[in-house]
């Protein structure tokens, strides 16, 4: 019978073997998810790049362009939209400020077009502050009435000042290029669309990841507890309201440089801000490319039915029933809702790691420090052997 000072050896166990530690698996899944949006990226920007090449007639190009102009709008609709909370009907007014701008100052003003783009594109912001004191003071769906309002001033405005505007006879804008012919010239615009809707992604990139966007998200969740916090919350809503206004502008005045001619029914239009509402809540307001991918579902599906069934109205039929369907099953947008989906495919992951007493008290022993593990063990000793009996007690 072995005696109290000879240690007692507890029995072998046989441990199923451990899970990787959560921190290690954690940071292995976020780097494959980085490397999978870094290919979608450069993927969809191929695939951008490439379709002037792979289009096969003019009409099909000049349709790319159209969906691109949705994109960058959308892009700009979403500095509002997806960073404040607030649904905006009235930036298809910001459009047509852009393109009546840049027309205008061409015409009247005689600058060049692309410097006319600019110009109206820092005016058009300018106005927005004004504006945006009025409106921002609103919420809910105040703010989506007086964004209406703004349209529907506008529209009478540039409809009633004919000597100006050309009234409901249009506007005829210079082209930029008037040496290219009509398939160059969509080649042409469908890249400077493609440049300025980087700037766009890049400029809501930049603000997503800044302390002022983390405001703006705060205004989102709770304006009056972002408020309470010291959170500047009118002039955050203010400084984005004007980028937004500027962006949209120039996607107005890009589009005015391409088409040519201008009517104030279709430039200051409710129409066009709801296809931007649906465009961003389709993909994903919170999302960078959300209003990309909304751009070019709706806008594929667009071209598509007034191609089909001509000037009939069956396509606003097909965009409202679009609209039901993602607010009935995708609220969040594609992009979240495909991303949930991957979630639930992915192998369940236990977010408490299963180990033994004995891994523990290892796992425990090597990360103490020495310092602290002397004492114990000094104290374990001591404690044995005041627990041991001595000669004299055996005998």
């Amino acid at each position: 019978m072995p005696s109290a000072s000879e240690p007692t050896t507890a029995p072998a166990t046989t441990s199923a073997p451990t899970a990787p530690p959560t921190g290690a698996a954690t940071t292995e899944r976020r780097t494959v998810d980085r490397v999978v949006k870094v290919v979608a990226v450069v993927l969809l920007a191929a695939a951008v790049l490439s379709f002037p090449s792979l289009a096969p007639n003019p009409y099909i190009l000049s349709a790319g362009v159209v969906v691109l102009n949705y994109a960058v709008l959308s892009t700009s609709w979403n500095f509002v939209g997806g960073f404040t909370g607030y649904i905006s009907l009235g930036h298809g007014a910001l459009a047509g400020l852009g393109g009546y701008g840049t027309a205008l100052l061409i015409t009247k003003a005689g600058l060049p077009s692309f410097v006319a783009l600019v110009v109206a594109a820092l005016l058009a912001a300018a106005l927005a502050v004004p504006i945006g004191f009025a409106a921002l003071r609103v919420r809910g769906a105040s703010f989506v009435i007086v964004s209406i309002a703004l349209v529907l001033i506008l529209l009478l405005v540039f409809q009633s000042w004919a000597s100006v505007t050309g009234g409901s006879r249009g506007l005829v804008v210079p082209r930029p290029f008037p040496d290219l012919l009509r398939p160059e010239h969509h080649r042409v615009f469908y890249y400077l669309f493609a440049g300025l809707l980087v700037l766009a992604l890049l400029a809501w990139w930049m603000i997503d990841r800044s302390r002022f966007g983390l405001g703006l998200k705060a205004i989102r969740e709770d304006e009056d507890k972002a408020e309470a916090l010291g959170t500047p919350t009118f002039a955050y809503k203010l400084v984005v309201f004007v980028v937004s206004a500027a962006f949209t502008a120039l996607g107005g005045g890009l589009y005015a440089l391409w088409f040519g001619d201008l009517d104030p029914v279709f430039q200051f239009s409710i129409l066009t801000g709801s296809y931007l509402v649906l465009m961003a809540l389709l993909g994903g307001v919170r999302n960078l490319f959300g209003p990309l991918v909304g751009a070019l579902v709706v806008g594929v599906g667009l071209e598509y039915f007034k191609v089909e069934f001509g000037d009939t109205q069956l396509h606003l039929v097909a965009t409202g029933l679009l609209l039901a369907l993602v607010v009935l099953f995708m609220p969040d947008g594609v992009l979240p809702a495909l991303g949930s989906l991957l979630n639930r495919m992915r192998p369940a992951q236990s977010s408490i790691r299963e180990v033994t007493a004995a891994q523990l008290r290892d796992e425990r022993a090597a990360a103490a420090p020495a310092a602290q593990r002397e004492p114990v063990d000094a104290t374990a000793a001591s404690t044995a052997g005041a627990r041991q009996p001595s000669t004299e007690e055996r005998a």
